[in-house]
C-alpha cells in the first residue's frame, strides 16, 4: 500500500473506518462465544520453558489476520504515554493540543550525514507501507494495529551510519508546556529508548506516521513513533525529535527508572515474568479471556536469529 502525506490522500483511497470496526465486531462476537464455551483456555499450550533464542526460533505464528484488528476506538483510547498522564485514558484526553507541524528530527552521532531534518525531508522519497502488527504491552494486554510508515532501516541508510555505530537512540519531545505528564517526576525526562543497530535495521522495525489509514493520532505518538513488533510496547518511543547513533548501549528511560523490571532488550518472552506479574498470558483488548503469550510476540521465525547464543533471562 502506497502511503502519502495525509493531506494528499483522497478520502476514497483510505480504508473506511467502519470496515475495520465491522471486522472487529464480528471477531468480538466470535471471541465471546468461544470464551463462554472454553473459559480462559490458552490457545497455544504452555509457554516456552527455555529462555534461549535458539529454543524459540521456530515457535512463531502467522501474521495477524485482518479479522483480528483491534477496534480503532480501543487502539486510540487505551494507551501508555506518560508524557500525558499515567492513566490509560489520559493520553487521549490530554494530547489533543500537541503541535505536530512543523516537525523536525535531529540526526546526530556516528553518521555521515548529521543534520536537523524537517520530517518531510527525512522521509521524502521512501517507500511507505502498511504493516499489521501485534502490539504487546508489558502489563499483559495486547492489540493488533494496522500501522502506516517506513522502515527505520531505510531512514538510517539515508543518513549513512559509520562503521563504529552499534546502537540507535531515539528521544521524545521534551515540552512540559504541552505534555503535562512531564511536569511530574514519574519518569526521568525526556523519554529515551534505543535499539541495537541490527535490530533497528531489521525490516520489521517501523517508523510509524499513521494507523488505520489515517494520520497518527497525538495520543499514539504523532507525528513519528517507533514500532518494534517483537518487543514490549515501552520500546516504542513516541513523538520522536532526535535519532542518535552511538557505539555504546544508551541508558533508556524505563531501564534507568526500574532496572529490575525493564531490561534494555524488552523482547517478548513468556518464560521471563515481570517481577509483579506473569507474562505467560495476555488479554487482547476488546476480547474476553486470555491467550498464551508467544515468544518474540509471534515473530520468532523472523527475529530470533538476532539473539542466537544470548541468555534471554539475563538479557531481558
Amino acid at each position: 500500500m502506497l502511503i502519502r502525506r495525509p493531506d494528499d490522500v483522497p478520502s476514497a483511497e483510505i480504508t473506511p473506518e467502519a470496515l475495520y470496526l465491522d471486522r472487529r465486531r464480528f471477531i468480538g462476537a466470535a471471541a465471546a462465544l468461544t470464551a463462554a464455551a472454553l473459559g480462559c483456555a490458552r490457545s497455544g499450550g504452555d509457554a516456552a520453558d527455555s529462555a534461549s533464542a535458539s529454543a524459540v526460533a521456530t515457535d512463531s505464528a502467522p501474521p495477524p489476520a485482518r479479522a483480528e484488528i483491534t477496534a480503532y476506538d480501543d487502539a486510540t483510547g487505551y494507551n501508555n504515554y506518560y508524557e500525558f498522564g499515567t492513566d490509560k485514558d489520559a493520553p487521549k484526553a490530554n494530547a489533543g493540543a500537541l503541535r505536530t507541524a512543523p516537525w523536525s528530527v535531529a540526526v546526530e552521532g556516528l553518521v555521515a550525514r548529521p543534520a536537523t531534518y524537517a520530517l518531510d525531508d527525512l522521509l521524502k522519497g521512501l517507500a511507505p507501507q502498511e504493516r499489521v502488527y501485534r502490539h504487546r504491552c508489558v502489563e499483559a494486554w495486547s492489540m493488533v494495529i494496522p500501522w502506516l510508515g517506513v522502515p527505520l532501516g531505510d531512514v538510517l541508510r539515508r543518513v549513512e551510519p559509520l562503521p563504529s555505530a552499534k546502537f540507535v537512540e531515539l528521544t521524545t519531545l521534551l515540552d512540559p508546556s504541552q505534555m503535562p505528564g512531564q511536569r511530574s517526576g514519574v519518569l526521568p525526562w525526556p523519554y529515551v529508548e534505543a535499539l541495537r543497530l541490527d535490530e533497528a535495521m531489521h525490516p520489521l522495525t517501523l517508523l510509524a506516521t499513521g494507523m488505520y489509514g489515517k494520520a497518527l493520532p497525538n495520543q499514539n505518538g504523532a507525528p513519528l513513533r517507533l514500532v518494534v513488533p517483537w518487543k514490549y510496547g515501552f520500546k516504542g518511543a513516541k513523538s520522536i525529535v532526535r535519532i542518535r547513533l552511538v557505539d555504546q548501549a544508551p541508558r533508556t528511560t524505563w531501564n534507568v527508572a526500574a532496572p529490575d523490571e525493564y531490561g534494555f532488550y524488552a523482547n517478548v518472552n513468556p518464560a521471563v515474568d515481570h517481577p509483579r506479574w506473569s507474562q505467560a498470558k495476555e488479554r487482547r483488548v476488546g476480547e474476553f479471556g486470555r491467550r498464551a503469550t508467544l515468544p518474540f510476540n509471534g515473530y520468532a521465525s523472523q527475529v530470533a536469529s538476532l539473539y542466537a547464543g544470548m541468555d534471554l533471562r539475563r538479557n531481558f
